[in-house]
């Protein structure tokens, strides 16, 4: 008889009812084993699958790409509080990743839900200017396309990313790389994403995320990346008021809205909350 594996859809960081980064799901008693888990999200083909079993006073989660397992993931960590939300009732989940523990905070009903995550604790470095350059390479920039109010940095909320801040939405919206050579930069650099930004206002962002370190072209939302380049703001003193929303996907035709809350203690895990919905299982 052949077992049938259950995993669940969800669109994490909806815009409204619309869009939203797809996640698989997958909630047990005990964690398959890492082959069987890295086989499940490749064949479930989204940017993350999310294993939980129930461990201590909350879940033990490990996050797999559909080439590898990744350290942390914002917008799958959302996907699984709609689940455990709708499975358990609203509430605050516990969670334990192979480095960390993180909070998600979930209330759900009718196949939506709202949850928040509460990012490892952030850092963040200037970028090389040699990995710098390969970047600007990799996506046809120049350095004049750079915003000089945010410079180049890696900036970490659970995974590293390298964060580029480009000086017009235009450049933004034209984006193009190529997937092999941007992993084979990834990797070299131990980067989870490269995170291109722009800063419609001090406390609105325009984001897009290139995971070619997964096998993926790119993310309609990155929570993790969100987190990071949160705290990276606050290690330059950047006006965010304490809040920012960042805006992904729509280039995509998969529109995103993240909300992200920013407090003054440097390092502090950053707050990072928007709306899901399931899309079957």
């Amino acid at each position: 008889m052949q077992t049938i594996i259950k995993v669940h859809q969800v669109a994490a960081f909806t815009a409204g009812d619309q869009g939203g980064n797809p996640a698989g799901v997958m909630v047990r008693a005990a964690l398959p084993d890492e082959r069987a888990m890295q086989h499940i999200a490749t064949e479930m083909g989204h940017s993350e699958t999310v294993f939980a079993a129930p461990s201590g006073d909350g879940w033990r989660v490990r996050y797999f790409s559909p080439e590898g397992e990744v350290p942390f993931c914002g917008h799958a960590t959302i996907a699984l509080g709609t689940v455990l939300a709708h499975q358990h009732g609203d509430g605050v989940f516990p969670l334990t990743t192979n480095h960390t523990r993180v909070n998600v905070e979930a209330r759900a009903s009718d196949g939506f839900g709202y949850a928040s995550l509460e990012a490892p604790m952030t850092s963040s470095l200037p970028a090389p200017p040699a990995l710098v350059q390969a970047a600007l390479a990799l996506f046809g920039y120049r350095q004049a396309d750079l915003d000089d109010r945010i410079p180049p940095a890696i900036a970490n909320g659970g995974a590293s990313h390298l964060v580029l801040a480009l000086a017009s939405r235009e450049r933004l919206a034209a984006m193009r790389y190529q997937l092999a050579a941007g992993r084979s930069l990834m990797q070299q650099h131990g980067l989870t994403t490269i995170s291109l930004v722009f800063a419609e206002t001090p406390q609105r962002f325009h984001a897009r995320n290139a995971f070619a370190s997964g096998g993926v072209y790119e993310d309609p939302a990155t929570g993790a990346a969100a987190a990071a380049l949160a705290g990276y703001l606050r290690d330059l003193d950047w006006p965010h008021g304490g809040q920012i929303e960042i805006e992904q996907g729509v280039d995509m035709g998969s529109p995103c809205h993240l909300e992200v809350s920013i407090s003054d203690q440097p390092g502090a895990g950053i707050r990072v909350a928007g709306r899901s919905r399931m899309m079957g299982e």
